[in-house]
């Protein structure tokens, strides 16, 4: 029994082996599975994986991780919400317990993980589950600290925790000096617009690939489009109180003498006006949507 322990890995690291291969080559010529299908394609357990895969674990966990991407682009295009990005979070899990140092599948996979629907999951308990994972493996990475000080600031608003992430961030060797100010500026100013574009700004100035500082730039272009909404909907309630009632169109408001045409909004997608609300928002065409939610005070008004 005990010689034919070492065989059954060896045949099994094989199979694995093969596996990958026709994975590769089915991808090639049929692209990606179906979502119903992804559920029975995956083998769920990393660390069942990582054993029997003997040598080719980092060969596999780039599989899982390019698998991760697929699902995650097929949920944004898929119309079933019941089949979106249900499999996202275990093939990240599963790339990360195959190769714990894959930086990459940890930092993406939380920006993945923390989008609103429809652009993702909406799971930012997902996203610091994945990052901690990370930081118990690798301790020494601020840039696992500082992704999880995003998530606690963007999308759950919890200031505290944030400004003690960033702040453990700059606790380790070698993290960049300005995390240790932008810890305090959390901690003292919270969620303002200012705040944040600050700290988009750091993460578009220090990336170190193109993707990151697309994603920050496209953040950076949200809170722009924040400040249009305000002052819009200031202008909206402004004819409303001259003419005696609400704007039901762009088309009221450029009558009013206040706009020469519809706005756009800075990724160029008109704006839309709620007729019953007087609320304008982005477009669901617009690359800005959805917006981020910012704490009630600050959101701009609903025109009387």
């Amino acid at each position: 029994m005990t010689r034919g322990r070492p065989v059954l890995f060896v045949a099994m690291a094989l199979l694995l082996v093969t596996a990958v291969g026709l994975e590769i080559l089915r991808d090639r010529r049929y692209g990606e599975p179906r979502p119903a299908a992804q559920s029975i394609l995956y083998v769920r357990s990393g660390d069942f994986l990582k054993r029997a895969s003997l040598s080719n674990a980092s060969l596999l966990a780039d599989l899982y991780w390019i698998r991760a991407i697929q699902h995650y682009g097929g949920g944004r295009r898929s119309k079933d919400p019941g089949e979106r990005y249900e499999m996202l979070y275990p093939l990240l899990d599963i790339t990360t317990t195959l190769d714990p140092k894959f930086t990459i599948a940890y930092r993406f996979g939380a920006v993945f993980l923390t989008e609103k629907p429809p652009g993702g999951p909406g799971r930012p308990d997902q996203a610091i589950a994945l990052l901690q994972k990370g930081l118990r493996h690798d301790p020494r990475k601020w840039q696992y600290e500082h992704d999880l000080g995003f998530v606690y600031y963007w999308s759950l608003q919890d200031y505290r925790k944030a400004a003690e992430a960033f702040r453990a961030a700059a606790d380790v060797p070698g993290a960049p000096w300005w995390l240790r100010s932008l810890a305090g500026i959390v901690a003292v100013q919270g969620g303002d617009r200012d705040t944040s574009r600050r700290l988009w700004l750091q993460i578009y100035e220090s990336a170190d690939n193109e993707w990151l500082r697309d994603n920050a730039q496209l953040r950076l272009a949200q809170l722009t489009a924040l400040d249009r909404i305000d002052y819009l909907e200031a202008m909206v309630s402004e004819v409303a109180r001259r003419i005696g009632s609400r704007p039901t169109s762009w088309a009221d408001v450029i009558r009013a003498g206040r706009l020469l045409r519809p706005p756009l909004d800075p990724a160029g997608t008109p704006f839309v006006l709620d007729p019953q609300t007087g609320r304008v928002n982005v477009s669901a065409d617009s690359k800005l949507y959805p917006l981020p939610t910012e704490p009630a005070a600050r959101l701009g008004r609903a025109p009387s």
